[in-house]
């Protein structure tokens, strides 16, 4: 990434086919939310943006698009790059509680970012509650969410009097990769299928042709209230923090990991939602797109995309807990035994060679063959600070790729973890419905795995 200045650098084919997913109705951004009972100080985020956050190129650069056909879209330096373009203060009107943060967070993310400059924005919400809450957007041809993590971990401190996160090294501007100590979040950092074993697995050319074939004979998902004709308006909801350890001992007595919980449990609430709409034929399975990182370990800052996706039934037509829970691990360990992940991220690649015409074609295929994406983070547990404010929340949201309309999000931070959704309002008008079956559905695994 490191360029002289004025200098372009061509985008990589995975980061121009997330570029080129963008519709108005389906944004390609990422956003995320940091809450603080304090008020955090303007001044000292912007300082603070300038000295960490800038130095790398790529939040100073903009995409230019070729004329040309099967020409990719190049970085370009912004050489009218101003950070007061990028970080907004904001107020939320009375009576600024968690209503009225999800309502600016929805319309937030249903705004598409400014193509005339670099694809990102922080906005500052100077009056949320007795504090301050921040929501960050960021365009997923940057990079996906480990590499962002990891950049957004550089803000962060260990103390209120700016302690740095020993994790955080520091940078130079124009660094292309930055060395650097693992943060928090790398020492939680799960994925459904470990890098090394992706790569084995697509090493047996064998095995990966067949699960290219089985990709491109998957049946289209069913129908429910989750698909159809998407609007351009989104809506963003979290849930309330439910405690890490609680969960880790309800799986550790269900014989389950912390992830087959987590998702049998969104299975519920899905499944409540859907029987509140309508019925639920038994046996009923929707999938979800699940990334998975591919990414070597490394103590490096690496910009762009290396995930794969993998596609997970949710088995909603499953009338109970431990029968979801049952099915739901089984097909956790078919897929951690398969490339699918690898060969997914090799037709990410091919959509970024092709055509605009060509790649919608591709997003269609994956929005037939889903319902959802889904991804769960292991963040840092202890507590962090941005500018001197301590963050009591962390929560984000990843684009619904392939014209979906459904997200859900999970996220541990300082002993918590929190669900998040983001919805196409049209197709979901209460997504609170699920966050509450989620609390519900999370109760009786409890009381199950105690009885």
């Amino acid at each position: 990434m490191a360029n002289e200045r004025g200098a372009t650098e061509v985008l990589s084919n995975v980061d121009s086919a997330w570029l080129r997913m963008e519709e108005p109705t389906n944004l390609m951004t990422i956003t995320g939310l940091i809450i603080s009972d304090q008020r955090i100080d303007y001044q000292r985020l912007k300082s603070e943006i300038e000295d960490r956050f800038l130095p790398f190129d790529r939040f100073r650069q903009r995409v230019v698009e070729s004329r040309f056909p099967f020409v990719k879209p190049r970085w370009e330096e912004d050489q009218h790059f101003a950070l007061r373009a990028h970080l907004r203060r904001l107020a939320l009107p009375h009576p600024a509680d968690q209503g009225t943060l999800q309502e600016m967070v929805s319309e937030l993310m249903s705004t598409p970012l400014d193509y005339s400059k670099p694809l990102w924005q922080f906005h500052l919400i100077e009056n949320y509650a007795q504090g301050s809450a921040m929501v960050a957007r960021i365009h997923h041809c940057i990079a996906d969410g480990i590499a962002l993590v990891k950049v957004m971990f550089r803000l962060f401190d260990e103390s209120a009097d700016g302690t740095p996160d020993p994790g955080r090294g520091r940078s130079l501007p124009g660094n292309p990769a930055v060395h650097r100590r693992r943060s928090p979040a790398d020492e939680g950092m799960e994925a459904v299928l470990s890098p090394a074993r992706a790569l084995n697995l697509a090493r047996n050319g064998a095995s990966a042709i067949g699960e290219l074939g089985k990709l491109i004979a998957l049946s289209s998902d069913p129908g429910s209230v989750f698909k159809g004709k998407l609007g351009v308006t989104k809506r963003a909801v979290w849930s309330d923090p439910i405690p890490l350890a609680e969960v880790k001992g309800t799986a550790k007595r269900l014989g389950a990991t912390i992830n087959d919980l987590l998702l049998t449990a969104v299975s519920g609430a899905l499944r409540a939602y859907m029987l509140q709409r309508g019925n639920v034929e038994p046996g009923l399975a929707v999938r979800a797109v699940v990334p998975v990182n591919l990414r070597p370990p490394s103590d490096e800052i690496e910009f762009g995309n290396r995930f794969g996706l993998v596609f997970l039934a949710l088995p909603v037509g499953l009338a109970t807990a431990p029968e979801r829970l049952a099915a739901l691990k089984a097909e956790m360990d078919a897929i951690k035994a398969s490339p699918q992940a690898m060969v997914a991220f090799g037709v990410l690649n091919a959509m970024g060679m092709a055509s605009p015409e060509i790649e919608s074609i591709g997003v269609g295929i994956f929005a037939r063959k889903a319902t959802a994406v889904m991804t769960n983070v292991p963040g840092p547990q202890k507590l962090l600070y941005l500018a001197g404010a301590p963050i009591r929340e962390l929560m984000f949201w990843v684009p619904q790729s392939g014209r979906l309309g459904l997200g859900v999000s999970i996220l541990s931070y300082n002993g918590h973890v929190r669900l998040g959704l983001a919805v196409d309002a049209g197709l979901v008008p209460n997504p609170g419905m699920i966050v509450t079956y989620f609390h519900q559905e999370l109760d009786d695994l409890v009381r199950l795995s105690k009885a």
